[in-house]
């Protein structure tokens, strides 16, 4: 049973009914307008980490996690609704796919990703994961406001080609064809998630497109890491927070 705690915070699997409902209450606030709860049916078959507040009991970050035995799954995962990921399929080690990550908004500390990592690090090792992805999201549907992110990562984290996600979803931006300015790298770091940002910082890489997820009001690209890829500096890090 992971749990971790440092400073302010700590992580923990939800291990209750109450305790995914919050989760899926957290998510709603992130990801939707009109709902209470933000739910479905992949939810059943997930592992949710809570990060929690230690002085109010808030909580105040939360993710999902989906483990597949290899790459040969990856077609049930939720990713698979949007990409086409059959290169994927012949990764022949343990994954597994970190979905629906969110901060409260009303939240900034630094500190909260950070626990977030170390627990994510602490479940990779003990479970002997060897790739982790997911879907990295954007706010709003409009592509014009994050052309300078969108940039950034054609020119410097598209995916190997022998693991590059195709097209598959009916609205997306293909911003590796259709860009062709130069990134402005302060706005584009500034306009990058942070979830992303993590991920690059650690070797992962991304779909060549972003998908239009109406539903959400997001666009969104997938991302993978490669765990054996991390930098070694980087992976002593996440190591320490684990620890």
């Amino acid at each position: 049973m992971l749990t971790l705690r440092k400073g302010r915070y700590a992580a923990r699997m939800a291990e209750t009914d109450a305790d995914r409902e919050a989760a899926q209450r957290l998510r709603a606030l992130a990801f939707r307008v009109d709902d209470e709860l933000d739910s479905d049916p992949f939810d059943a078959d997930c592992t949710h980490v809570l990060v929690e507040d230690q002085r109010s009991g808030a909580l105040v970050c939360c993710f999902r996690l989906l483990h597949l035995g290899s790459g040969a799954e990856i077609g049930r995962s939720y990713s698979a609704q949007f990409y086409g990921l059959s290169a994927l399929e012949a990764f022949d080690g343990p994954m597994v796919e970190m979905g629906r990550f969110c901060i409260h908004p009303d939240c900034y500390d630094a500190d909260i990703l950070r626990v977030a990592w170390g627990a994510m690090t602490a479940h990779v090792d003990a479970c002997g994961v060897e790739m982790l992805f997911g879907c990295s999201s954007f706010h709003g549907t409009e592509a014009r406001d994050h052309y300078d992110a969108f940039a950034l990562l054609r020119d410097r984290h598209l995916a190997p080609k022998r693991w590059l996600p195709r097209v598959k979803a009916p609205s997306v931006f293909r911003f590796a064809k259709r860009l062709r300015r130069r990134p402005d790298l302060k706005a584009a770091q500034a306009g990058m998630p942070p979830l992303l940002r993590t991920y690059l910082l650690m070797g992962g890489w991304v779909s060549d497109h972003a998908v239009i997820d109406a539903e959400l009001g997001t666009l969104h690209v997938f991302t993978g890491l490669e765990i054996r890829a991390v930098p070694p500096t980087r992976a002593r890090l996440l190591r320490a927070m684990a620890g």
